[in-house]
């Protein structure tokens, strides 16, 4: 298989958090003695990062213990179900988008999708990306498991799952406290595919479907006190949670 051009592979963030970054699209290895867990599924073209991530981690796809799906859109479900199927590993994601994983495009946000490079004509390189890398394309995951929240889950790095609603109704964040950080998922982002801005903020309402919860669910991101923020789309942020979503709050609703 080969890697997509213009990939980031296997770059470690922070100790035993590796981030996997192809046409502006997120996800991340987290590592310790007891194994991997996964943190979404990108797009499909994806799955040869994971598996060249792993051999150069000295790491082999059956000390993947599950992967968690932050929430169920396309650009997270990517390889999914390829990685259920082949490794048989377990697909954790939140009740309330059970569904959403399964049917990735069927979701409606609050405003019209397609109506938005018209106003936002920086989105259209990012979009084009992501489609050239099969967002167009990308199988719902059956038979996933539920994601428990409010406790540290018995999975490498220990990941305390937040239930952050807005962006869908089950997006969840998960806290490393050991390690200082929070995978954000789009809870919040520091690049925006439907705007093409940069810097840390909510995903649009083009692909939100509720931005007044996601507005909120931005205290929950800021209480986990994380010095890094490991956003779905766009770099990581250094500055720390409460400065990212102080940002976040400034541009609001988009």
């Amino acid at each position: 298989m080969t890697i997509p051009r213009g990939s980031m592979v296997n770059t470690e963030v922070v100790d035993g958090v590796r981030l996997l970054s192809h046409a502006h699209v997120n996800c991340y290895l987290i590592e310790d003695d007891d194994g991997v867990t996964l943190v979404d599924a990108g797009l499909p073209s994806m799955w040869p990062m994971v598996l060249e991530a792993l051999e150069r981690s000295d790491r082999r796809p059956d000390e993947v213990r599950a992967l968690v799906l932050t929430h169920g859109h396309f650009d997270h479900v990517g390889f999914a179900a390829r990685a259920r199927r082949e490794w048989n590993v377990p697909v954790l994601v939140h009740p309330k988008d059970t569904r959403l994983a399964a049917h990735p495009y069927r979701y409606r946000p609050e405003r019209n999708r397609l109506l938005y490079p018209l106003t936002h004509p920086r989105s259209l390189p990012v979009l084009g990306r992501m489609a050239m890398a099969g967002a167009l394309n990308v199988k719902g995951v059956e038979g996933t498991e539920e994601l428990a929240t409010g406790t540290a889950l018995p999975l490498p790095g220990r990941p305390t799952v937040v239930h952050t609603p807005g962006h869908t109704d089950g997006h969840c964040i998960l806290h490393l406290p050991e390690r200082d950080v929070v995978l954000s998922g789009d809870a919040l982002v520091t690049l925006d595919p439907y705007t093409g801005h940069v810097g840390p903020q909510i995903v649009a309402s083009a692909a939100t479907k509720d931005t007044r919860r996601a507005l909120a669910s931005l205290d929950a991101v800021a209480a986990t006190g994380a010095t890094t923020v490991l956003p779905g789309h766009g770099r990581p942020w250094f500055q720390g949670a409460r400065e990212a979503v102080r940002h976040a709050l400034d541009v609001g609703r988009h």
